[in-house]
């Protein structure tokens, strides 16, 4: 069974950096840092830690909101949007930068490191992958699709263009049944960029589209296959 653990880094700005990290069990055929969604280090987050490295990855995520000494949020709507807009975009990439140094020290290359990022991981995600040399990135269900996600944080639309490795994005329809047409601007843009892209917008449920278990078991599929395909 898949240990999940954490471990703590300092930083030279005299904080400590938080990681939960899980091994495989069998070799590693690479390396993955997951971004946690806007409720921190939840326990879905750390399920999702333990799935992939159920399939073979070196796993880490870093706990973005460890300077405020916090790593699951359990306040309303309006709290946590408090502590989204106290994230500062040089110190969340410092801290993407730490989990990718982390799976350096452990000799993973970096073609063989990817990121996968829900909720607003899911956003950061996609900055790091066009801001980072690195394997392949994973959006899922990221939102503010077209909008800055904090007033701090590049605008995700105007990244996609600059994408230097493989990114997938995974996303649900709006709560008309309709497709956010922000989407298409952002498929647009990370067209125009010279990696593989792929955007796939689920039929949503009930308030998101993994509500569905058939639709989050098919999303699950196409990440492992993503970083299968570009993590070698």
């Amino acid at each position: 069974m898949t240990e999940i653990r954490t471990e703590t880094v300092p930083l030279v700005d005299g904080s400590a950096l938080r990681l939960t990290v899980a091994e495989p069990v069998s070799s590693i055929r690479g390396g993955i840092v997951v971004l946690h969604e806007a409720r921190g280090v939840t326990d879905a987050v750390r399920g999702l830690v333990g799935g992939l490295a159920g399939d073979g990855w070196l796993v880490v995520a870093p706990h973005l909101y460890h300077r405020d000494g916090t790593d699951e949020l359990a306040g309303d709507d309006g709290q946590v949007q408090e502590q989204v807009d106290r994230l500062d975009g040089e110190q969340v990439m410092a801290d993407t930068d730490t989990a990718f140094g982390w799976l350096a020290d452990r000799d993973v290359s970096a073609d063989r490191m990817g990121v996968i990022g829900f909720d607003l991981g899911g956003s950061v995600a996609l900055l790091v992958a066009a801001n980072r040399t690195l394997g392949a990135a994973v959006t899922v269900a990221g939102d503010h699709v077209g909008a800055v996600p904090t007033a701090r944080i590049t605008s995700l639309v105007d990244a996609a263009k600059g994408l230097t490795c493989p990114w997938l994005g995974i996303y649900g329809e709006t709560a008309d049944g309709g497709t956010d047409p922000e989407i298409d601007r952002l498929r647009a843009a990370a067209s125009a960029s010279e990696v593989a892209t792929d955007v796939v917008v689920y039929p949503r449920k009930e308030n998101r589209f993994d509500d569905d278990p058939d639709t989050a078991a098919d999303a699950w599929q196409r990440t492992l296959n993503w970083f299968d395909s570009h993590l070698r």
